[in-house]
């Protein structure tokens, strides 16, 4: 275990698209944890850190409590958890100190990484400042997720109109929009009833990606999200719900 308290640094990467994904690197003591620290994975593969928008911002998982949480940090080989395997930490707060530890890859029982101590003030500002500054992101991909984060947030809006949010894409080779995905009706799980899935084009500007998601926000949360968006899919009984399916494009 390490006595003194370690530095961390989240460094996030943004290869073109045609070479690798945006991911979340943690720099300790200046040693990049994926390439100099842990052993190599599954089949000879490194670890491709997480996405920026699933560790980072306000109540991101890297933020520490005094209840331990487990966060995965990277995922192996193919990217298929399941197949090739991830690398999770335990993340608590202990006293002054942020600890990670417990480390687990559950594809290798032989990861062995030792426990990092981080002074609390440092670490909950180096976790704010890396979820502010996204520059290095294309716009598309950070207004996806600001929208998201706030549509997940209109609770009421879903259950009044009876959907639920699946997600908000995103994609480097296509910046220039975004897509918004529901499904209807919400409790469609563990049944036989109907279902479909909606989905809608917004486009991406110039303009800041904290304006543009909130306009968006405010556009979607002004009346039922079902009378604007497209019928994407759904079961084979889906138009008993009353949406017609897309017309068939022409041969």
């Amino acid at each position: 275990m390490n006595k003194s308290p370690a530095h961390l640094r989240l460094s996030i990467a943004c290869p073109p698209p045609d070479e690798g994904v945006v991911q979340v690197r943690p720099i300790i003591n200046g040693r990049d944890l994926l390439d100099e620290m842990v052993p190599v994975g599954v089949g000879g593969s490194g670890y491709v850190g997480v996405q920026p928008r699933y560790l980072l911002g306000h109540g991101g998982p890297l933020q520490a409590a005094a209840a331990p949480h487990e966060v995965r940090l990277a995922l192996s080989g193919c990217g298929v958890e399941e197949c090739c395997g991830a690398l999770y930490v335990t993340v608590a707060r202990s006293g002054e100190h942020v600890v990670w530890a417990s480390w687990r890859d559950p594809a290798r029982q032989d990861l062995v990484l030792p426990e990092f101590r981080f002074t609390a003030g440092p670490y909950e500002a180096e976790v704010l400042r890396a979820g502010k500054d996204r520059g290095g992101e294309w716009r598309g991909g950070v207004v996806a997720e600001l929208l998201e984060a706030g549509l997940r947030r209109r609770e009421d809006w879903l259950r009044r109109w009876d959907c639920e949010l699946e997600g908000v894409w995103a994609s480097r080779t296509d910046p220039a929009r975004i897509h918004v995905v529901l499904w209807h009706p919400r409790d469609r799980a563990d049944s036989d009833l109907p279902w479909l899935q909606f989905g809608m084009t917004l486009p991406i500007s110039a303009e800041a990606p904290s304006a543009q998601a909130e306009r968006f926000e405010a556009q979607l949360i002004a009346g039922d999200p079902r009378a604007t968006a497209e019928v994407w899919g759904g079961s084979h009984d889906a138009e008993r719900l009353g949406y017609p399916w897309p017309p068939a494009d022409p041969l």
